[in-house]
């Protein structure tokens, strides 16, 4: 992945993000899989990626944390 200046995410980057998010989510239960816990779990990634973190590995772990319990 490459460092992205927060904010300043071209559509190559939000695709890779997206992926990381597909990712994460095939991490969690099935039952927490609702659209409640995707936009946490997509929240999560982006503000950790306008935060500085690069590492795909730590974006879906960090994702995943917030996906192991349903939105409500």
């Amino acid at each position: 992945m490459i460092n992205q200046p927060p904010g300043k995410f071209d559509p190559d980057y939000v695709a890779t993000l997206r992926r990381i998010l597909e990712i994460a989510v095939e991490h969690i239960a099935e039952e927490n899989r609702t659209p409640a816990t995707k936009a946490k779990m997509a929240q999560t990634i982006v503000q950790g990626a306008a935060g500085g973190i690069i590492d795909a590995g730590d974006l879906v772990s960090r994702a995943v944390r917030v996906g192991e319990t349903r939105a409500a």
